[in-house]
């Protein structure tokens, strides 16, 4: 059954306003990890830093870190790759907190709004709306993504010349950065399986 399923889930960027956020259709037979690359693409993060969900069990209701394993603390993180999101996601409702970049500190609450049978004639995951456009990649967290659109602001100075070229030079070329544009047709959502196979393949 859970083959014909798919689960809505309102991905929200936390302490943002006016507030950027995602709504997406994934199917229910998803991992963890297939989510956080449906919410990179949705969101619009080039998913080079590390991520964690932090989400309590339905029965015993303990947080459990899931993720990618950390081998070098004593951190207890379950792969993501491991865990589908079903055995969380139990009932609309239910919340994830999902952070991004862990010196930028970009926080997310992942709800999940509804169970849903598939559409036949559409290809999942799916953004089905939005608002607003994610951060530039490694602006600095919510302090540096303030600065940025202070400085912008300001089109004449030489600071926002500087934070121009700054745009243009990136892996993305965000140049010209226009925070309140989203348009969920241009979400193009990757393949987690190849996604997986680049990030761990030669290590596996």
């Amino acid at each position: 059954m859970a083959n014909k399923l798919i689960y809505q889930f309102r991905v929200t960027l936390l302490e943002v306003t006016p507030p950027i956020w995602r709504r997406i259709q994934v199917p229910a037979d998803y991992s963890f990890w297939d989510l956080h690359v449906a919410i990179q693409d949705s969101m619009g993060w080039l998913d080079y830093h590390l991520h964690e969900f932090r989400v309590k069990k339905p029965r015993n209701r303990k947080v459990d870190i899931i993720g990618i394993p950390d081998t070098e603390t004593d951190r207890s993180v379950i792969a993501g790759w491991e865990v589908p999101i079903s055995e969380y996601f139990v009932t609309p409702g239910v919340a994830a907190a999902y952070e991004y970049d862990f010196g930028d500190g970009w926080c997310h609450e992942v709800l999940l709004e509804g169970i849903l049978l598939k559409e036949s004639s559409v290809k999942y995951p799916v953004c089905v709306t939005g608002e607003r456009a994610c951060p530039p990649e490694d602006c600095g967290g919510i302090p540096g993504y303030e600065t940025l659109l202070n400085v912008l602001a300001k089109p004449r100075t030489e600071e926002c010349k500087d934070m121009n070229a700054w745009l243009k030079g990136h892996a993305k070329n965000y140049f010209p950065y226009k925070p309140e544009h989203f348009d969920p047709c241009e979400v193009k959502f990757w393949n987690p399986n190849k996604r997986w196979q680049i990030a761990f393949g030669e290590h596996a």
